[in-house]
C-alpha cells in the first residue's frame, strides 16, 4: 500500500527518490532553468536531445544525474491556459507508473497547480497515485525462488511504490486522511470484483460483511433464507434456489453520533456468479467473467468501508445486497415460472439471465421499509448500457431531478463517469405480461431503459430513487484513468461523495 505525505517545495530530496516535476508546454524554457537552478544540475542539453516537447501526455525520465535525487522524471502538461484538474490527474497516474516501473520506491511529485485550487490539487493527485498502482497479487503463484511472480523485480527487490509525498502549496495535510479512506473502499471494491468465483460467494461476501461490522463499528443484519421466505421475497429466493449456495441478504448501517437529518439506502446487486440460468450465457457473452456481476456490491461495501471510517455527521446511511449465485440445476428456475416479489407483485420469468433485476426488486422493497430519504441502486445490470456508454460512463436512471442532479454532481467531483439516460414511462407496457403483472425483460430495443422501469416498481412512492447501470464500468480491459486493467472499483467514490454532501459536518 503507498503511503502518502504533504512535503514542503525546500525539503530535502532523497537521493533514491524519483522527482516527477510537471512542465508546461509555453513555458518549457523557464521551467527547465529553474530546475537547473533547483537540482544544480543543467538538463537543457537532455530535454533538447529527447526533444521534449512538454505537450500534454509526454513523459521523460533522467538518469542518473550525478545528483540528488538520481531519477528525474519531467510531465508535459500542455499550455497553462488548459491546464486542468484533470490533467493534473492523467500527469500524477503518468508518475506513479513510470515510477513503478523504474522500481523505485520513492517519488516526490511536484506538478504546478496554477490556477487551480490546492484542495482539489491535493485530493486529485493523492488519489491518483494510490489507486494507479494498486495491485492485486493474491492469486498470483510462486516463482522458482518462492516470490510472488508478478511481485518482484529482476534482482528481487520489490517494485512497489510505496512512499509517496506530494508537493502543493496551500493544502492541508487533513486531505489526505480522507484519500485514504476513500481509496481503502475502492481497493476493497477491486479486489472483491476480482476475485474469482470459487473465492467471493454468498458465504465469504456475509464474512467480509461481519469484518467490516467488526471492524468499524457497523450495525449489520444478515438475513438467511429462512428470514427471506417469512419476508415473501419469492423474486430474490427464485434466482437463489439452484445454488449449492445459500443466500444471503445483507444489511450493514452506519449511523451518526449526532443527530440523523438525512436517512440514505445503497442497494447494491450480489451475483457472485451469473451462468444465466436455463438461458445459458453462451458465444460472446463471456460466462467466465460472470465474477464481476457483484460488482454492485462491492461498491456498496466499499463505500460502507469508506463512511465508516469518515465518520460524516448527521446521517444514517444502509447498505444492502441480496447475495446469491444463478446456477443451473433441477431445482432452479425455468423460463414461464411466474414468482412473487416481497411487495405482491407477481413476475413471469421470461429470462432466467435477467437474474439481477429479480434480486434487487425484493432488495428494494426492504430498503424503502427502512422509509429512507432516498434510495440508490448499483448493478451490473444490462448489456444495453454497456454498447450504449462503454466502460467509462455507467448510466443513471431517476423520475427525480433533484436526486439525479445531484449524482451527477458526486460523479463529477469523483472523477467518475456518469450519464442520466431517459425513463419513458410509456416503456412499461413492454414489460406487461398477459399471465402475471409484469415479465422480467421486454424487447431487446430499449432493454437497459425497461430494465429500470422494471425496478422502479418495486420502490415505494415517495421515496427518491435513482438506478445506476454499471455493467461496463465495473470492469476494464486495458485501464484508463487511474483504474488498471480489471476491476476498477467504480462506484465507490461517488457514493461517497454524495453521502458526505448530505452530511452535516462543520
Amino acid at each position: 500500500m503507498v503511503e502518502l505525505h504533504l512535503t514542503p517545495a525546500d525539503a530535502p530530496l532523497p537521493e533514491e527518490a524519483a522527482l516527477a516535476v510537471g512542465l508546461f508546454s509555453d513555458e518549457l524554457d523557464a521551467g527547465v532553468t529553474g530546475l537547473n537552478a533547483r537540482l544544480g544540475v543543467s538538463l537543457a542539453n537532455l530535454v533538447s536531445q529527447r526533444k521534449f516537447k512538454a505537450n500534454a501526455g509526454e513523459a521523460l525520465v533522467l538518469q542518473p544525474l550525478g545528483g540528488s535525487p538520481q531519477t528525474v522524471l519531467l510531465l508535459g502538461l500542455g499550455e497553462r491556459s488548459a491546464h486542468s484538474l484533470q490533467g493534473l490527474q492523467k500527469a500524477a497516474v503518468r508518475a506513479a507508473r513510470t515510477t513503478q516501473d523504474q522500481l523505485i520506491k520513492t517519488l516526490v511529485l511536484d506538478l504546478p497547480l496554477a490556477e487551480l485550487e490546492p484542495t482539489a490539487a491535493l485530493r486529485k493527485q493523492a488519489m491518483a497515485v494510490r489507486l494507479a498502482v494498486f495491485k492485486d497479487l493474491r492469486f498470483k503463484g510462486k516463482g522458482k525462488n518462492g516470490d510472488k511472480t508478478s511481485g518482484k523485480g529482476k534482482e528481487g527487490a520489490p517494485t512497489a511504490l510505496d512512499d509517496v509525498r506530494i508537493i502543493c502549496p496551500g493544502a492541508q495535510a487533513a486531505v489526505l486522511e480522507r484519500v485514504e479512506a476513500v481509496c481503502a473502499g475502492v481497493e476493497l471494491a477491486r479486489e472483491l470484483v476480482a476475485a474469482p468465483p470459487n473465492v467471493v460467494t454468498p458465504l465469504s461476501l456475509a464474512a467480509t460483511a461481519r469484518q467490516l461490522a467488526d471492524d468499524h463499528g457497523l450495525g449489520l443484519k444478515i438475513l438467511e433464507r429462512e428470514d427471506c421466505k417469512r419476508l415473501g421475497m419469492g423474486s430474490y429466493l427464485g434466482v437463489a434456489q439452484a445454488s449449492g449456495f445459500p443466500p444471503k441478504f445483507l444489511h450493514l448501517t452506519y449511523r451518526s453520533e449526532e443527530p440523523v437529518k438525512r436517512c440514505l439506502a445503497l442497494v447494491g446487486k450480489g451475483l457472485t456468479f451469473d451462468s444465466g440460468g436455463y438461458n445459458l450465457k453462451v458465444g460472446a457473452a463471456q460466462i467466465e467473467m460472470m465474477k464481476y456481476d457483484m460488482g454492485g456490491c462491492g461498491a456498496v461495501l466499499g463505500a460502507a468501508r469508506a463512511i465508516a471510517q469518515l465518520k460524516p455527521k448527521g446521517v444514517e446511511v444502509h447498505f444492502i445486497s441480496a447475495t446469491c449465485e444463478n446456477m443451473v440445476s433441477g431445482e432452479g428456475l425455468r423460463p414461464g415460472d411466474i414468482i412473487t416479489a416481497s411487495n405482491g407483485i407477481t413476475i413471469e420469468v421470461n429470462n432466467t439471465d435477467a437474474e439481477g433485476r429479480l434480486t434487487l426488486a425484493d432488495a428494494l422493497v426492504y430498503a424503502c421499509n427502512l422509509k429512507p430519504d432516498a434510495v440508490v441502486d448499483l448493478a451490473t445490470l444490462t448489456g444495453a448500457c454497456l454498447i450504449s456508454l462503454g466502460d467509462e460512463l455507467a448510466g443513471l436512471w431517476s423520475p427525480d431531478d433533484e436526486l439525479a442532479a445531484d449524482l451527477l454532481e458526486a460523479a463529477q467531483c469523483s472523477g467518475e463517469g456518469l450519464w442520466r439516460m431517459p425513463l419513458p414511462a410509456s416503456y412499461l407496457e413492454r414489460m406487461k405480461s398477459p399471465f402475471a403483472d409484469l415479465k422480467n425483460t421486454g424487447p431487446r430495443a430499449g432493454g437497459a431503459i425497461t430494465a429500470a422501469l422494471f425496478l422502479k416498481e418495486f420502490v415505494s412512492q415517495g421515496v427518491a430513487w435513482a438506478h445506476m447501470d454499471i455493467a461496463g464500468t465495473v470492469w476494464s480491459d486495458k485501464g484508463h484513468g487511474d483504474n488498471p486493467a480489471g476491476a476498477t472499483g467504480y462506484g465507490v467514490r461517488t457514493l461517497v461523495e454524495w453521502v458526505s454532501a448530505h452530511a452535516a459536518n462543520d
